[in-house]
């Protein structure tokens, strides 16, 4: 339920006693054994390269679980999943938290609610949303678009990052843990910008909070059920689904680090492993809330290869369209829910996103030339201190060793 009337529709809960009990055994805990290595999925030979590259990364790190799906011209070429924990088997069909690649899909459902003649993009949130009084006037300069574009005046470098002041937020309002979206959006309105909106770019995990609830607000339905109507089932992605705090879905990997904190979930104080409970995934939904498969993201990633029923030519020109500011010195920007590098003279582009929880790291990449891989672990921190997104650059040097594509689809065999 809601907290203030923001909107006629309501968030689900967590179940409680269940999750408490997964969270036991649920929690990856000991330690990876390095010189273990089992992978999953079809060898491809010519693809040799995404094997090694991922086995040397996820060894050096102890990570135990990881996934790459890899495409080519749209035909699925590799799917793999990968551990080294001998207890660990993960199948390229395996659901990991995506983190921030839960973006570019929140972005795609408010593009389709704009397709649909549902919204304009430059329409202000103020007009969309029944928001409580707001401390700042600047807030009716704060449009749909700009919301995508990380353009919305927030700066976590400077105010911090509402989405993970759990605690302070319950204090200040007077609202018990668990927060919900809604209680995140009554303190902020409370709270002055950082920038005035459309003159600075600044990552927001909070804008993307406030286009999930644009969504709702606007298509009647909760966030999740318009995206598996609108846009997952069009294309046949039936595992994907928004991620829990404790519990884990059928199919889904337990999540490691090597860090503790307080929990979010709850007033109770009590210490818990950073990936379960020292943020809310109910918070994060539109965020970065989704869980899936790495098969299931580059089959999503085929919906900006070309027009179609679920996006047409109009909606990929906005995606991937300049914004009005925050123009990289080497030409990238943030378009909406992607980055953006123009190559080749300009006349191509790379696109990509990251994603980063306690617990996670995840990697989505979609290249001029016709490639595209995502790439998942079920960890973002170890002993080692080695960084984690160095797998940007490994897969890329993978990419470059091969010297022939093979001709198949694995697409069916998982959907």
């Amino acid at each position: 339920m809601h907290r203030t009337p923001l909107s006629r529709r309501t968030f689900g809960r967590l179940t409680g006693a269940a999750g408490a009990g997964l969270l036991a055994g649920g929690a990856l805990t000991g330690t990876a054994h390095a010189a273990t290595w089992r992978a999953t999925g079809t060898a491809v030979a010519a693809l040799s390269a995404f094997d090694t590259q991922m086995k040397t990364f996820m060894q050096a790190r102890g990570i135990p679980a990881g996934q790459l799906a890899v495409t080519y011209g749209g035909r699925l070429v590799l799917a793999r999943g990968y551990s080294t924990d001998s207890t660990l088997t993960v199948q390229p069909t395996s659901l990991f938290r995506i983190a921030s690649l839960s973006k570019p899909i929140t972005a795609a459902a408010v593009l389709r609610l704009a397709q649909d003649g549902q919204l304009a993009l430059d329409t202000p949130v103020t007009s969309i949303l029944d928001l409580p009084a707001t401390a700042d006037a600047r807030w009716p300069q704060i449009t749909v678009r700009r919301l995508l574009q990380h353009l919305g005046g927030w700066d976590r470098a400077i105010s911090g990052d509402p989405n993970f002041a759990d605690r302070t937020i319950s204090r200040a309002l007077g609202v018990p843990l668990e927060l919900y979206p809604d209680d995140v959006i009554r303190y902020m309105a409370g709270r002055p910008l950082d920038h005035t909106p459309g003159t600075t770019y600044a990552y927001s995990n909070f804008g993307y909070l406030l286009a999930g609830r644009v969504i709702e607000e606007v298509s009647g339905l909760a966030y999740a059920d318009y995206v598996r109507q609108k846009l997952l089932a069009p294309l046949g992605i039936t595992r994907m689904a928004q991620g829990w705090s404790i519990a884990r879905h059928t199919g889904e990997v337990p999540y490691r680090s090597q860090y503790s904190g307080v929990t979010v979930l709850d007033a109770s104080g009590a210490t818990v492993p950073s990936p379960y409970g020292t943020f809310s995934m109910r918070v994060h939904g539109a965020n970065g809330g989704w869980i899936a498969s790495a098969v299931d993201l580059v089959r999503w990633a085929r919906v900006f290869d070309q027009p179609s029923a679920v996006l047409n030519s109009a909606s990929l020109g906005q995606v991937f369209a300049q914004p009005e500011t925050g123009i990289g010195s080497g030409g990238s920007y943030y378009g909406l829910g992607w980055l953006v590098r123009p190559v080749s003279g300009g006349t191509g582009r790379n696109t990509w996103h990251d994603g980063s929880l306690p617990g996670t790291y995840t990697l989505m990449v979609r290249n001029y030339q016709g490639a595209s891989w995502a790439v998942l672990f079920n960890q973002r921190d170890d002993a080692s201190g080695l960084s984690y997104s160095d797998i940007d650059a490994a897969l890329w040097t993978a990419y470059r060793a091969v010297t022939s594509w093979p001709s198949g689809d694995q697409f069916p065999s998982y959907f």
